[in-house]
Formats: structure tokens, sequence, C-alpha cells
């Protein structure tokens, strides 16, 4: 049913019917309002049987939700930034042990210095911890995706991240078309663990491997995810017939037919990046998208196949690796043939909630276009005040705390100007 609807409360709906048994969490911006609805599901009564376990942080939350999933519980949780991080040790224990939570990153920036708006230096931190990450452009594909997300991590048995930006997705009010619970049962089986503590059939889970054994268990954690390059897609197609809408699966082609440039980007930037697209067609230049829904596992031959007439790329993303720039970029160049010498920019956009506006966005892909643009290219990144505090720092042994430094110097020029 259409509804408008703000985007977390979309997604606390959707996870209510998937009936999870077990929903811990510890509230941080900007997905509070995602376990906030889901509890008043929980409290309602329209969300059954089902325990919602108040914790006191987010290590707690996702070592409460490994303890249900092991027992064999249908158990989902949400997290952001800091807390995501306070997980780490519990999240990677989640996927060394296999079990299949599902969990919502309403991406935002992690500090110092702190800051609450979006990017994907979160999700992107864990990106090797051993869960899948599927990445929503819109809301209609936030909800879409974990229904989804809960039938792969089941069939599987690994965790899945469904990661949505932060207030850009999260606080949207938009039209989704909430599914009945009828249509959701009929596409969720039941969950039947692979694993589960049972007093009566007691069995040891997260024993101490030696040498011996830890490389077999680590590559079989690599294979589940290698299954999971198969499974995304034909899930993907079985929720479009059921549901009669397309949403998920690997990546999503826009306009590549003919594209000669090719940009490439997760996340709800894709709907900016379409608009300047279609701009430019409009001009004669033979430019596309491709979006990329599952980051991990990373679909380097469903890429590799959508750029194969593909002169260059641009990777547009919302995090940064110190010291070596992209990190998309990285996986993308590592998944194209080298035989076909198609050279590639790295565009840093959009850190800690910048603005990426369809006139930046331009400038870019027209200097790409033409063979202009830089290797590594900071979008919109300010240089007087990058070469004002570089200056203090030469000139001044203690030259204090950058991030301050820098609040300073905007407000400075900004008085000036008014």
């Amino acid at each position: 049913m259409l509804q408008q609807i703000e985007g977390s409360r979309a997604v606390a709906e959707t996870v209510g019917l998937c009936r999870p048994e077990v929903v811990c969490a510890y509230p941080i911006s900007p997905q509070t309002h995602i376990v906030e609805g889901v509890g008043e599901l929980v409290k309602s009564g329209r969300l059954a049987p089902c325990e919602f376990i108040n914790v006191e942080s987010e290590f707690a939350a996702m070592s409460v939700a490994i303890g249900a999933s092991a027992a064999g519980a249908r158990t989902y949780t949400a997290t952001a930034s800091q807390g995501l991080l306070f997980m780490v040790e519990a999240i990677y224990n989640a996927s060394g042990l296999g079990l299949p939570i599902v969990m919502t990153v309403a991406n935002r920036a992690i500090g110092a210095p702190i800051n609450i708006w979006n990017d994907h230096s979160d999700s992107m931190s864990q990106r090797d911890c051993g869960w899948l990450q599927l990445f929503a452009e819109t809301n209609q594909e936030a909800a879409d995706l974990h229904i989804q997300a809960f039938r792969l991590a089941e069939e599987l048995s690994l965790p899945a991240m469904v990661c949505m930006d932060g207030f850009i997705l999260t606080h949207a009010y938009e039209r989704v078309d909430l599914p009945s619970q009828d249509q959701v049962d009929r596409f969720l089986p039941p969950f039947e663990p692979r694993q589960v503590l049972d007093p009566k059939d007691p069995v040891t889970i997260g024993a101490m491997v030696g040498p011996e054994a830890f490389m077999e268990v680590r590559y079989l954690a690599h294979y589940r995810q290698q299954q999971a390059l198969e499974r995304i897609p034909e899930i993907a197609a079985a929720f479009a017939a059921a549901f009669g809408r397309e949403s998920g699966g690997l990546i999503r082609p826009y306009r590549l037919e003919d594209a000669e440039t090719v940009v490439i980007a997760l996340g709800s930037v894709l709907g900016t990046i379409k608009d300047v697209i279609d701009e430019m067609r409009a001009g004669d230049v033979k430019i596309g998208a491709l979006g990329i829904i599952s980051y991990r596992p990373f679909p380097a031959a469903a890429i590799r196949a959508a750029m194969r007439n593909a002169k260059r790329w641009v990777v547009v993303e919302k995090a940064l690796a110190v010291g070596v720039g992209g990190v998309v970029a990285t996986d993308v160049r590592m998944a194209l043939d080298p035989a076909l010498h198609q050279p590639g920019t790295t565009a840093i956009a959009g850190l800690g909630g910048r603005a990426i506006t369809k006139a930046s966005l331009r400038r870019l892909f027209s200097e790409v276009v033409a063979g202009q643009a830089e290797p590594l290219h900071f979008l919109d990144l300010d240089c007087r005040i990058v070469k004002h505090e570089l200056a203090r720092m030469i000139t001044d042994r203690r030259s204090g705390p950058i991030a301050e430094n820098l609040l300073k110097h905007v407000g400075a020029v900004a008085a000036r100007i008014a």
C-alpha cells in the first residue's frame, strides 16, 4: 500500500513484517527513529512474538544479537557511525560465527571531529568484516532490501547490513509502497537456523581454532560471500515477481548502452547523478551511470561486463581512505579488464554531509569527459582554508587543533562577507 512516510518509519514497518523474534538496539542518530518505530510495533502487539531488549551500548546490542541468533531467533538491530565502531569486535564475531543477523546502518560520518551528517565512512570501515553490505538508493529500495536481506542472510547463514543514507533517506518523507503481511510471509519463509544452541543437542559455537583450521574457516566465509553473488540477483528476481517492482540485485545500470563515460556510485547520490546525466545526454554527451547495490560481496564480474564499452570512468564516493584515496574506486580498478586501458578518476564527495550539487557534478563530469580531471579529485574542496591552515602549521609549532582552526577561519570569512 502506498504511503507518504518517513524513511525510518518505512524501514521499521517493513522490518516488523519480516517477523523478527528479538530486536536489540541502542539509539544513535540518525537511526534512532527506526528502532523507536520497531519498539512501538512490539509494545502495541502488532509485532509478536518479539522481545525488544533495551541495552546500555551498541557493543551490548550486537552481543545480544549474537546470543539471540545463536539460540535460533530471527534477530535484528540498527546503528550508525560511532555506534558501528563500538560494535566492531562483536561484528567480526557475528560474521565469524556465521549468524544471519540483519542490521540497518544509517550511514553517518565518523569522527574526530564530531559530525552527525551523512557520508559512507562508517560502513566502509567495516568492508572486510565478513558482513553482506547492500546499499539503498531510495527509501523504497531501503524497505525492499530488508525483506531480501533476511532471506539472503538466513539462506547462507551470513549477517547482512542494509545501508541507507542518514538524514537524506532516514528522515525524508516519500511515497513508499509497503507490502502486506501475507506478501512478506509468502516471500520470506520461517527461520530455520543452520546452527542453534539446543540443550537437548549440545554443541560448542565459537570454539578456539588454531593454525590447523583457521584458514579453512576464513575460506568458507569467503566462499559463502561468493555464493551470495549468485543468490542476490536470484532473490531480487524473485522479489520482482512477488511484489511487482524491481529492487536490489548486484548493480543497476543507467543509460549505459552507448556510454563512453561511466559514473559509478552507491546510495542516494545516484538520483542527483542521473539528473546530471540526463542533462548532459541532452547535449549529446555519451555518459551513463552504474549504481552498486551489493558492495559486499563485491560484484567484480558484473561491473567488468557492464563497463566493457566504456572509455573512461569516475567513481563518486562518500568516503576517504586516508593516505590512499578512494575506497570503492580501488575495488572498481581491480575489477576492470586491464587490457582495455580505461582510465579512471576518484572523486571524493559529500564528506560530513557536504552538499553534492548538480552544478559541481556537471563540472566534474565535463572534466572527466574532456580527459582533464585529476586521478584523485576532492569535490568542492575549499583550497583557501586548507592553504591557510598549512601555512599556520609551518609558521607555528603549536598551531593548535586543526578542526577548531578551520572553524574559526570559516567564521572569520563569513563575518567579513557579512
